[in-house]
C-alpha cells in the first residue's frame, strides 16, 4: 500500500520539527511538503532550519532535501502534492483560521495544533480516546462552509492532556470538582533551557491563557452534541494553576477530585487500568496500556516517565485519600508528543480509519 501524503504548515518551528520525526518513519503517512513563512521559502528543509533544529533525533534525509514552499503564496503547489496536512502554524488567531479554512475549502483536511479554531461551533477538538464521536461535526462544518472534502480538526490544548484522560474513566462515579496545579515545560513555550536562560533554576507561576484553558476545554472535550452543536459539560467545576518549571519537555499534574459516589482506591486504580479505547483499532500512534499506573510513591518522574508509550500514553502515581476533597494523585504527559504534534498525528490515523482521509 502506498502512503498517503501529507503537509505540515509550520514546518520549521518546534512542533513543526516534531512532526517531522514522528512521521519519518510512519507505515501510513509520508511527509511530502513542508511549508513555512516566505522568508524561509525557496530554501532546503535543512538550510530554512539552520541551527534551530532541536529534536534529539536528526533530521530525517528525505526530508532535509525538500524545498520550503511559503504558506499562503505557495498554496495552489502544496494543495497538489498533498492528501491532507498538519497545522503549527504560530501566527495570529484569525490569520489562522483564513489559512486553514482555505485549504479546508480546497478539499484539504486539516489537522490543526493550533488554538484558533478551538471554539469555533462546527470545528470538533479531539482527545481520539474521549470525544471521536465529535467527529459527526465534520459533515456539518462541510454542510455550513459547502465544503465537499475538506475540513478543520483541531486538538485541544497540552495542559490538560495529563489529567483529563485520568478524569474520563472516573466520570461515571459523579467527579463534581476538581482542582489541577500542572506543572510544565519550557518546550510548551517554543524554547528549551539552552534557548531560555532565564529559567535555569526558576519557576515562573504564571502561563499566559493556559488555566482558562485548562479549566474550560475539558468541559467542550466532555460535551455532548445536540442538534448539530456541542452541548458544553457542566460537571466538573475545575479550578487550574498553571506553572512553568525548568525541564525541556513532560507536563506534570497534581490533581485533587471529589466525587458525588465516593469510589475505593481499587475501582480507581481498575478503571484507569482498563480504559483503553482505541485498543482494537491498530493505530500506529496509540498507546497500549493508555494509561499506566505506578504503586511507587516517587512515581512518575518527568525524566524518568514522558517517553511512557513512545510518548503517546499517559502515566499516574501517588494515589492517595485527601483530608478536604476525596483523593488526589499525580499525573504526567509529553506535551510535544501526546500533547502536541503526536495527539495531531493520532488523530489523522482516526480520521483515516474511521473514512474521512482517504
Amino acid at each position: 500500500m502506498s502512503k498517503i501524503p501529507v503537509g505540515i504548515l509550520g514546518a520549521t518551528g518546534m512542533v513543526g520539527q516534531r512532526f517531522i520525526t514522528l512521521l519519518a518513519n510512519h507505515p501510513w503517512f509520508a511527509v511530502v511538503c513542508v511549508a513555512a513563512s516566505p522568508k524561509s521559502a525557496g530554501k532546503s528543509y535543512k538550510e530554512a532550519v539552520g541551527n534551530r533544529w532541536v529534536m534529539k533525533e536528526p533530521m530525517p534525509e528525505n526530508t532535509a532535501t525538500l524545498n520550503v514552499l511559503a504558506v499562503e503564496n505557495d498554496m495552489n503547489r502544496i494543495v497538489k502534492q498533498v492528501a491532507f496536512i498538519f497545522s503549527a502554524l504560530d501566527m495570529e488567531k484569525e490569520s489562522i483560521q483564513k489559512i486553514e479554512n482555505e485549504f479546508a475549502s480546497r478539499g484539504i483536511p486539516v489537522i490543526s495544533n493550533n488554538s484558533a479554531h478551538r471554539w469555533t461551533e462546527d470545528v470538533p477538538m479531539l482527545m481520539p480516546e474521549i470525544n471521536s464521536e465529535h467527529f459527526s461535526l465534520i459533515k456539518v462544518q462541510q454542510k455550513n462552509h459547502g465544503w465537499k472534502k475538506g475540513f478543520v480538526v483541531v486538538k485541544p490544548n497540552c495542559s490538560i492532556q495529563s489529567y483529563v484522560p485520568l478524569l474520563t474513566p472516573l466520570m461515571h462515579f459523579g467527579i463534581t470538582k476538581v482542582a489541577v496545579t500542572t506543572m510544565q515545560a519550557v518546550s510548551g513555550a517554543g524554547k528549551t533551557l539552552a534557548s531560555w536562560p532565564e529559567m535555569q533554576e526558576n519557576v515562573i507561576p504564571f502561563i499566559g491563557g493556559e488555566e482558562e484553558k485548562s479549566e474550560k476545554e475539558p468541559k467542550r472535550i466532555w460535551g455532548k452534541i445536540e442538534n448539530e452543536r456541542i452541548v458544553l459539560a457542566t460537571a466538573p467545576v475545575i479550578t487550574a494553576t498553571c506553572i512553568r518549571v525548568p525541564v525541556n519537555d513532560g507536563h506534570m499534574a497534581s490533581v485533587f477530585v471529589s466525587f458525588a459516589k465516593k469510589p475505593t482506591r481499587e475501582e480507581i486504580i481498575s478503571a484507569w487500568k482498563s480504559f483503553d479505547p482505541l485498543k482494537d483499532l491498530n493505530l500506529p500512534s496509540a498507546s497500549h496500556p493508555f494509561i499506566t499506573v505506578f504503586e511507587e510513591d516517587d512515581r512518575p518522574q518527568t525524566r524518568l516517565d514522558r517517553m511512557v508509550g513512545n510518548g503517546m500514553g499517559i502515566s499516574v502515581g501517588r494515589l492517595r485519600v485527601d483530608p478536604i476533597f476525596d483523593y488526589k494523585f499525580v499525573a504526567l504527559s509529553h506535551n510535544t508528543i501526546r500533547g502536541a504534534a503526536g495527539g495531531a498525528v493520532l488523530t489523522a490515523e482516526l480520521l483515516k480509519v474511521k473514512g474521512f482521509i482517504k
